[in-house]
């Protein structure tokens, strides 16, 4: 059995967070390559990562099995999320639908863990989480050419739902995270099966680096990254390790800087310091607040 401590819950999150931010070059990279439609990325993400985790667990084993009902929960969640996301993309634009779905996850996440949970975070809490979503806009809205619509922000808020619905759900669950992961991923891979297949399933164009790009998707910020959010979620307050989530775009935009030649403004600039230090803040705060280790 393993204990989780704070220091080590944070560390996992802050990890997740940061493969999460390597995904979504991976994914426009599968776009261009492989042809593929975003649904039919997500699925295959879902399908790699479950493979990935029942290779692993023939090694390592993936620890207790979660109850049917949650799995089924967590996984319709993943996939009403990720496709609710990329229903906002394409009603508002990336920028809009990534500030209103990442940003509303920490408020929907407080509320909910205070009412669900008896979390509390706080008047510094509070104002760590304000700083995040302004260094959040600052970062994503840059340029001045976001596209606001009514259905593109419904379609951003179910999709935090559906994220602040898996961490909730997960925060208070003893089960293994990686069987919890796995499980999760089988059932939204099944969800999105049907749309990725009118999408157009298979890869086109170069194969080999269509399959690499899927395999990579489905090791890093699929299996890893969510096995380690869900083992940090044992240790750490359930909105704390929402905002942590939020360094996923500065992470993205460090890839786009150093892999794809794109350049930061001073206003993206302020707006990742604003994030990291928001992050600083709840993470201090947590390491200092009494949060009991928990046995995986």
């Amino acid at each position: 059995m393993t204990h989780v401590s704070v220091r080590r819950g944070l560390l996992y999150v802050s990890i997740a967070a940061t493969a999460w931010g390597t995904g979504g070059a991976a994914g426009a990279l599968l776009y261009q390559t492989g042809g593929l439609g975003p649904v039919a990325v997500s699925f295959w993400r879902f399908a790699a990562g479950a493979v990935m985790l029942l290779l692993a667990s023939r090694v390592f084993g993936l620890g207790r099995t979660g109850g049917l009902g949650r799995t089924v929960i967590t996984g319709v969640a993943m996939a009403v999320y990720q496709t609710a996301y990329f229903a906002a993309i394409a009603e508002s634009g990336l920028a809009v639908a990534t500030v209103v779905t990442i940003g509303a996850t920490p408020v929907l996440v407080a509320a909910g863990a205070r009412l669900l949970l008896g979390e509390r975070l706080g008047l510094a809490g509070l104002g760590a989480v304000v700083t995040a979503l302004a260094g959040l806009a600052l970062l994503t809205l840059d340029g001045g050419s976001a596209t606001f619509s009514a259905a593109g922000i419904g379609w951003a808020l179910l999709s935090a739902a559906g994220y602040a619905g898996v961490t909730l759900l997960n925060r208070a669950s003893t089960d293994g995270p990686y069987a919890t992961a796995m499980g999760g991923f089988v059932v939204g891979g099944l969800c999105l099966l049907p749309l990725a297949t009118a999408q157009g399933l298979l890869p086109q164009g170069d194969l080999l680096a269509s399959s690499a790009l899927i395999v990579y998707l489905g090791a890093v910020p699929t299996a890893l990254a969510y096995g380690l959010f869900f083992t940090g979620l044992a240790a750490v307050r359930a909105t704390t390790a929402s905002v942590i989530s939020l360094v996923e775009p500065v992470g993205a935009a460090i890839i786009g800087v150093l892999l794809l030649g794109e350049r930061l403004t001073p206003q993206a600039v302020a707006g990742a310091v604003l994030l990291l230090s928001a992050v600083g803040l709840l993470t201090f705060g947590e390491r200092r607040a009494t949060v009991e280790p928990v046995t995986m």
